[in-house]
């Protein structure tokens, strides 16, 4: 089952890598695609498992990184989860696998 989920915070490839590493490590979550411009992340889920809980653990993992579904933060939680997405970006772009030191 494919699905889809707008969420908030999304600046860049960094942010992109950072939302891929770390929803592939949820065990029935694959094929993960990031559209920073939309703000959107799409992924399959295996099924096999219960739908229903695999998107809200997907949508769960993003907001622990910052990047909740759109409309569901206000104030200082929004602002929290903002701080918290420029600290998973960085991770990102650190980990990039596609640049490497003969990029540079």
């Amino acid at each position: 089952m494919t699905v889809s989920v707008a969420v908030e915070n999304i600046k860049c490839g960094g942010c992109a890598n950072g939302i891929k590493q770390k929803l592939t490590a949820l065990q029935g979550v694959q094929n993960i695609e990031v559209d920073i411009e939309a703000g959107l992340v799409t992924c399959e889920l295996d099924s096999q498992l219960n739908s229903d809980e695999m998107l809200s653990l997907v949508k769960a993992k993003l907001a622990s990184m910052g990047y909740p579904e759109v409309g569901s933060l206000e104030g200082l939680k929004a602002a929290g989860a903002k701080a918290k997405s420029y600290v998973s970006c960085a991770v990102g772009k650190m980990t990039d696998s596609s640049s490497t030191s003969e990029d540079k």
